[in-house]
């Protein structure tokens, strides 16, 4: 599937757009983070750089993660901050092949009415998603609001999708579930799971664990804040690879519809969203099984050992990330 990219709109300005993004500049301090709690243990398989941590269970897989909303997001909608703080808890799970089983929450509020919005929100994708919230912490007299939760899920290990672990050759698969719409509260939030029905979000949150059961995919990672070039860029950063990926082929919307340009697009966090990596010979399969699930999936380039994410269009090719130099999250520079 072929998409046209507009013409007043250069690779360099689409690479430029990406490295100077927010949500891509923000991840810098965590490379740090690691350096400085990272503590190796024989019962945890993967950790920090992964969507969620692996620990060892009894010959069995827990999956443990945990995200926090970004407060511009709390500011301008505490029910979509409340209903994100679920849904991408979930998909943390979901891009590790596993099965999200319960969460908690540390909610800090300023006032009643932030509360009752956030509370509202993260109910509601909890029924929507099937995944119970179980308990937490409440600050009850604090001088911000925030939210932040933590996931617990399962996997066999043997069966886990892991973002460290894209080949050389491997083609790149984006998938996007595109029947949403630009989020009222938020321009760079693409929402479709509040449109969808449960049944539907629930069969494309399995659709993940199932591709990690038949091992079509060699690495995988939820699209998150970065939008779908910047995650990209920190999977490659973990998996110490680069690649080639064509802007025309990346899955879009009706750009002219949503009244959004590519620039803008390609820096979205698109809410159901995977970046997965597989051989060739799988690609066509993968793309079938999205689709049978609601989700538009389309093959986007190809890893390479260059440590260098470019994106090319026409004739046109500039570099966004030499990730041995600058890498997104610093895990390695």
């Amino acid at each position: 599937m072929v998409f046209r990219v507009e013409k007043s709109c250069s690779t360099e300005q689409i690479a430029q757009a990406v490295r100077e993004y927010a949500g891509v500049t923000r991840k810098r301090a965590i490379g740090e983070i690691i350096q400085s709690l990272r503590i190796d243990s024989d019962d945890i398989v993967v950790s920090f750089g992964e969507d969620a941590a692996l620990i060892k269970n009894n010959g069995d897989g827990l999956l443990l993660a945990a995200d926090g909303i970004w407060s511009m997001l709390m500011e301008a909608d505490p029910y979509w901050a409340g209903f994100c703080s679920v849904l991408v808890n979930v998909h943390d799970i979901a891009a590790m092949g596993g099965k999200p089983l319960a969460m908690v929450d540390i909610l800090s509020v300023q006032n009643e009415e932030v509360c009752h919005e956030v509370l509202h929100g993260m109910a509601d994708a909890s029924k929507k998603f099937g995944v119970p919230i179980v308990g937490g912490h409440l600050h009850p007299d604090s001088e911000f609001s925030a939210v932040d939760v933590a996931i617990l899920g399962t996997v066999n290990p043997d069966d886990a999708i892991f973002s460290h672990t894209a080949g050389i050759g491997d083609r790149i698969i984006a998938a996007i579930d595109l029947e949403g719409r630009v989020h009222p509260s938020c321009a760079l939030n693409w929402d479709s799971a509040t449109l969808r029905d449960t049944e539907t979000v629930r069969r494309q949150i399995r659709l993940m664990q199932t591709l990690g059961e038949k091992h079509l995919v060699t690495s995988g990672k939820d699209i998150s804040n970065p939008g779908v070039i910047g995650t990209l860029g920190m999977l490659l950063e973990t998996s110490k690879k680069g690649a080639s990926v064509n802007l025309s082929n990346i899955p879009r919307p009706d750009l002219n519809k949503y009244g959004i340009t590519f620039n803008h697009w390609v820096r979205m966090y698109p809410g159901m969203g995977f970046i997965l990596t597989a051989d060739e010979r799988h690609v066509r399969e993968i793309i079938a099984m999205f689709s049978e699930a609601g989700i538009t999936a389309a093959d986007i380039g190809v890893i390479d050992d260059t440590n260098i994410l470019k994106v090319v269009h026409d004739k046109e090719e500039s570099k966004v990330f030499d990730l041995s130099e600058e890498g997104i999250m610093h895990l390695f520079v």
